[in-house]
């Protein structure tokens, strides 16, 4: 059914993916060359702020670089979760859905990581960026998921044992 807790779990999934493409996943700052770089689900950019990181009006976008495989990834996951909120009827489709889910969190989380370490070294190899919570969204969907995958799991225990003493 759906009023139970796994869909609210399930829901807790695809608002986390979903999230993640609102918020900056990494970002590193140069200050003695005035640059900033901000990696997004979509995108990555270098932008010199002209002096002020308060003053957006006057920054300019040096370099910019669109990928897409990792906003493809979080958005299957993110239809997967939708998908398996649905499948309430049918426990084992909604324990495969779930494990394909993880997958492809997981995919988008090493993805994810790889890109950063990729750009790292961009603007100053001394330092490093720091991770924001778009990098963290994917890790509590995944914990939700999890979650999610064990109370399915107990449900379908529960319907196999009433069955029997039937």
């Amino acid at each position: 059914m759906i009023q139970r807790i796994q869909t609210l779990f399930l829901l807790g999934v695809a608002i986390c993916m979903g999230l993640f493409f609102a918020y900056y996943v990494w970002g590193e700052r140069n200050d003695a060359e005035n640059k900033v770089i901000l990696m997004t689900a979509l995108k990555m950019e270098v932008i010199d702020t002209a002096g002020s990181l308060a003053d957006t009006s006057d920054d300019e976008v040096i370099q910019s670089e669109h990928y897409y495989h990792i906003a493809i990834s979080a958005m299957a996951s993110l239809i997967v979760a939708l998908i398996s909120i649905f499948q309430y009827k049918n426990r084992l489709i909604q324990m495969k859905l779930g494990a394909l889910n993880a997958l492809l969190m997981a995919t988008t989380l090493g993805l994810t990581y790889y890109k950063m370490h990729q750009y790292e070294h961009l603007i100053n190899p001394e330092t490093r960026g720091s991770i924001q919570l778009g990098f963290f969204l994917p890790t509590v969907a995944m914990l939700l998921n999890i979650f999610s995958n064990r109370f399915i799991r107990k449900d379908e225990k529960l319907v196999k044992s009433v069955e029997r003493v039937r």
